[in-house]
């Protein structure tokens, strides 16, 4: 299964319900500081949403409610790594999805053979503090040599007018958030992103 070049993050299911409609067939729910049921909810919701317009919903740590709600894909931090059972999510036919920032990151994720890597934060990024500074395109194309055929995905700082650039280096996929949730028009900035990476 191929994954879609355009990776969008939104932390609530109305967004789904707003942008799945213009084409968005790849997408990750990250909700954060919510009750279990209310991220429960969230993703039941979103899995639903996502089966209507035929696209795939990645949850974000949530690993036990993913295959509780019958999801086919788990994004883990290196944080939520300790913390995961991944004996646990392979056995329940997750495909995972890991972030990293460093070579000691990386060399963690590829020994648990990870069905996409993720590099962040290729470019400054708002969206939350990092002790890691932006990575830069060069180790886009370093992390892609070293990835081989595993999908490489590129966030932080994204915006429609970097995404050539950042595919360009090595990038699969691209994930932008605050690009689009903080643009005044998320509906057309979702479009041009849908244009310029397909």
């Amino acid at each position: 299964m191929s994954l879609d070049r355009f990776y969008p993050i939104f932390d609530h299911s109305d967004w789904l319900r707003r942008m799945l409609p213009l084409g968005v067939k790849l997408v990750q729910l990250r909700v954060k500081d919510q009750p279990v049921a209310e991220v429960r909810k969230q993703i039941v919701i979103s899995q639903q949403l996502c089966r209507e317009y035929g696209a795939t919903l990645v949850v974000n740590d949530y690993w036990q409610v993913a295959i509780d709600a019958g999801c086919d894909w788990i994004h883990l931090g290196q944080e939520d790594l300790d913390d995961a059972d991944l004996k646990a999510i392979k056995n329940a036919g997750l495909k995972l999805g890991v972030s990293t920032h460093d070579n000691t990151e990386l060399e963690r994720v590829l020994a648990m053979a990870p069905d996409y890597v993720a590099l962040g934060p290729v470019y400054p990024t708002i969206l939350k503090k990092m002790k890691w500074h932006q990575q830069g395109l060069p180790r886009v194309t370093e992390w892609k040599q070293r990835v081989g055929d595993i999908p490489l995905v590129g966030i932080g700082g994204m915006s429609v007018e970097r995404a050539p650039g950042v595919l360009a280096a090595g990038a699969d996929i691209i994930s932008a958030v605050t690009d689009i949730t903080l643009n005044a028009d998320p509906e057309a900035r979702v479009r041009d992103w849908i244009e310029v990476t397909r």
